[in-house]
């Protein structure tokens, strides 16, 4: 008769394995091997897929978000809530002034909370143009901000370069 394992269902091991008994060898060993490497290798390129995605989805966020700040400054100095320079257009002077804010009637008036980190570039580095500057300009004039753009040169998932985003 067979020892019992203590919890009473499978028999004890009392020895080493008998021949008839199956384990683990070293062929069925590199073949689960070489199939999880295949797996790995196919699933890298959907996992760098779904990163890239995500930073351009994140890029359009920020770009968006900065772009509305602008509007909604200029909107505020169109109605006179606060004075700006003659050449500006109303629109800010760089992407700070929409950070620290501008005093309305003693009230500190703020459009963005901070400069976002372009996901492409990983710096707050952002390109801008004023409404001077060329639409496709890649220089700032600096005598206001009317529009942001990424400073990468990577093109998108869709064909197009970050930067005319």
């Amino acid at each position: 008769m067979t020892p019992l394992h203590p919890d009473r269902s499978l028999p004890r091991r009392t020895g080493p394995m008998r021949a008839g008994q199956r384990g683990l060898t070293l062929a069925e060993l590199m073949v689960t091997i070489a199939i999880l490497t295949v797996l790995m290798s196919a699933a890298l390129p959907l996992v760098h897929f779904q990163v890239k995605r995500e930073q351009e989805r994140e890029l359009r966020y920020d770009l968006w978000m900065m772009r509305s700040a602008i509007d909604k400054y200029k909107d505020a100095a169109d109605r006179g809530a606060f004075q700006t320079k003659v050449d500006s257009q109303n629109y800010p002077p760089d992407l700070q002034t929409l950070v620290d804010g501008v005093d309305v009637q003693g009230k500190k008036l703020r459009f963005l909370r901070k400069i976002p980190i372009d996901p492409m570039t990983g710096n707050t580095d952002w390109g801008m143009r004023s409404m001077q500057d060329d639409p496709d300009s890649d220089s700032w004039g600096g005598q206001s901000v009317f529009d942001v753009y990424t400073k990468s040169q990577a093109t998108a998932l869709d064909g197009t370069k970050y930067d005319t985003w």
